[in-house]
Parts: structure tokens; sequence; C-alpha cells
């Protein structure tokens, strides 16, 4: 008789049964078979939905001649966004155990962004605040239960780093109340305070203990999230494209735009994902530095598909910018995405001078694209993929000279 296989290792948050309330320790850094769950996967697409609001105000903003003033109201809505996500992503990696408690914390938290995005329309064409402050908040407080739950379960340094959140998350969220009652020109400055007194919580919450987030399951976050914000530009690039063919028939003028978006969101994608980078992340300093970065990944990608849409509003005439303006709406958050992704990813796996300037030579070559008139987008993503090709023959000669393992380098 044959001996039935050894199941799997059970992942720590099964422990006890399902549905019952356990308390809320943290889980090992090495934790074997550590994946997203599928509440994460359901956060990160309930959060898409407010990065999509921000990404169509955007939209509006630069086609009515608003750059400047869009684009510091989408930084200020996108850090509300990625600050509330990056902490629940950080916190469920150290602590999710997934009892009935966290989950329907975790669900109060989604609320909360939904509250917010409902309030972005509000922000970018009148400055009030009050409802992405409410949303805001919900997300905020919410996650402040959640480290006075771990900290109840906790002791000694432990117990302080979990309360040090509480404390600083909620002394924030006090904070934010000068966006609502602050002279409209004093609100950019008070935000860059208030996200820099933000950035410090997490400093100053872990200088005497570190939580025991997982590597490959942070990188896992990062990169689904990734995924899923250039699936949005996609989506909201492609809808315009059709409506641009439905309402104006101009197939032919938005051919060049619709092929250069695709490539260049393609390459964006290959760019990201060429390398693995959890092994990277073995400090607290790399990985702060590394998940903090990503605020301009993520608010880039983002503005990658809010450009594409200014672009093809431009070239229907319903955009009142020019040709140069809709161009660079599509080429600078397209160079600042190559050259974040190389800083925070690409360069610690590169050799040699050679391959550590494919990407930010990239970057400068797309800009150039932004005076190439309507035929800007389309020659971006061919740098874009000419990029990605040079990366690949590059890594492959690489590794023919070293007659070793292929370490790729995109």
């Amino acid at each position: 008789m044959t001996s039935s296989p050894t199941p799997p290792p059970v992942p720590s948050r099964a422990h006890g049964s399902r549905g019952a309330l356990r308390r809320l320790r943290a889980r090992g850094r090495d934790e074997a078979h550590r994946t997203a769950s599928p509440l994460e996967l359901f956060f990160d697409l309930c959060f898409v939905v407010a990065v999509a609001q921000a990404g169509i105000e955007l939209v509006h903003s630069v086609a009515e001649g608003h750059a400047g003033q869009g684009i510091l109201d989408y930084a200020m809505v996108f850090f509300a966004l990625w600050w509330a996500w990056m902490n629940f992503t950080w916190f469920a990696s150290a602590y999710d155990n997934d009892d009935v408690l966290y989950r329907v914390v975790t669900l109060v938290q989604i609320a909360g962004v939904l509250v917010l995005a409902a309030g972005v329309s509000r922000a970018f064409e009148d400055h009030e605040y009050l409802v992405v402050w409410l949303g805001y908040s919900i997300m905020r407080v919410a996650m402040a239960a959640q480290w006075l739950r771990a900290a109840r379960a906790a002791e000694g340094p432990e117990r302080t780093t979990a309360l040090r959140y509480a404390g600083g998350v909620l002394a924030c969220q006090v904070g934010w109340l000068g966006l609502l009652f602050l002279p409209e020109g004093a609100r950019p400055w008070w935000f860059l305070v208030m996200a820099l007194l933000e950035m410090c919580v997490p400093l100053f919450a872990e200088r005497d203990h570190s939580t025991s987030w997982h590597p490959r399951h942070i990188a896992e976050r990062y990169g689904l999230f990734t995924i899923i914000v250039l699936g949005e530009t996609i989506a909201a690039a492609t809808i315009a494209v059709k409506s641009g063919i439905d309402e104006n028939d101009a197939l032919g003028e938005l051919l060049p735009i619709a092929a250069g978006g695709l490539l260049v969101i393609f390459a964006a994608w290959w760019i990201y994902f060429v390398v693995p980078i959890h092994g990277h992340l073995r400090t607290n300093r790399q990985a702060f530095l590394w998940g903090y970065g990503h605020y301009l990944v993520f608010a880039s990608a983002a503005a990658i598909g809010a450009g594409l849409e200014v672009a093809v509003e431009q070239t229907v005439g319903e955009a009142h910018v020019s040709t140069l303006a809709a161009s660079a709406a599509v080429t600078l958050p397209t160079a600042l995405y190559l050259l974040t992704v190389w800083a925070l990813h690409s360069r610690h796996f590169k050799r040699g001078i050679t391959q550590q300037l494919v990407l930010p030579t990239t970057a400068l070559l797309v800009i150039c694209c932004t005076f190439l008139g309507h035929w800007a987008v389309f020659a971006a993503g061919v740098v874009c993929a000419l990029s990605v090709a040079a990366g690949e023959t590059l890594a492959t000669r690489r590794t023919a000279r070293e007659s070793g393992p292929a370490t790729r380098t995109g």
C-alpha cells in the first residue's frame, strides 16, 4: 500500500477555526507559502476605484488648461490613497490572522476609500476636502484600531511599536484637519508638512523593534498593485480611444496614440517585473526606501493613463491644450516611471555602465519624443519597446560571457 502524500504546511493564519476571534500576533518573516489573500486582492481593487477617480479629474484639469493645479490636486489625493494602502499592506504582512474581526475592520477601511473616492471631484473642482478627509479618517481610525489590537497581544518593544503606530496615525489624522480650515493658499504647504509627518511615523514606531513583514509577500503585494494600476491605465485609454472613434470618426488619427500607449504600458509591465525584488528587501532601511519610492511608481503609472486620455481628447478637438502639452501628459509620467523603477529595482541587478544607462537614457529619449507632434506617443512607445529589447540583449550577452545561471536585468 502506498502512503498518501504529506499535505503542505498550513499558514499560521489558519491556526484555530477560521471564524473564531484570535489574538493578533506577529507572523514569521520566514513563513513558507506566504501569498496575497483574497481579501488583500479585494482591497486593492476597491482602492483602484479611487485611483480611477483621481485620474479622471486629472484629465479634466489638464484638458481645460489647468495642468499645474490639476497635478497638485492629483499629488495630494494620490498620497492619501497610496499611504493608506501602504500602511495596510505592511501591517497585513506582519499581523494578518484573517479572523472575523480582522476582516470586518479591513472592510471598514475599504468603505473609507469609497467615501474618499466620492469626494475626489469636489477636491479637484472646488478644493473642498471634507469628504476626502472623512474617507481618509475612516481608513486611518480603522488602521489605528488594528494596531491597538496588535498591541493588546504583544509585550515589550513589540507592544511599544504597535502603540506608537496607533498614536502616530491618530495624531496625524487630527493634523489633516488643517486642510479644512486653513486658507486655500496655505493648504499645499500644510499638505507637505503632514505628508512628511505621516512618513516619519514608521521610522519613529520601529526604531526599537521591527515588525515582522514578509519580504516575498511585500514584493508580491506591490507587484500586484502595480499590475492593477497598469490595467486601469489600459482601461481608461481604451475607453478614451473608443469614444473618440465613435463620436468623431477619428480612427486614423487615434491609431498612433493607441499603438504607442499600448507599447508604453507593455514596456512598463516588462521593466517592472523582469527581476525579482524580494531578495533586496533585507532591512527596514532598504524596505522603507523601496516602499516609499512606490508613490512615484504608482502615481506615474496611473498618470500615464490620464495622459493618454488627454492626448486622445486633444486629437479630436475636445481638449483646450496644445499638441505639445498633450504629448507631455504622456511622455513626462512615462519618463518618471522609468527613472523610478530603475532607481528602486533595476540598478540593483545591472552590471556595468552600459546596462545601468539603458533606462535613464530611455527616459531622456521619451522626453525628447514630446516634441514630435501627433507622433509623440507612438514614438515614445517605440522607444520603450526598444529599451526592453536592448535590456534583454545585454542580459543575454552577459549570461553568455559568464557561462553561468542567467540573471535577467531588463
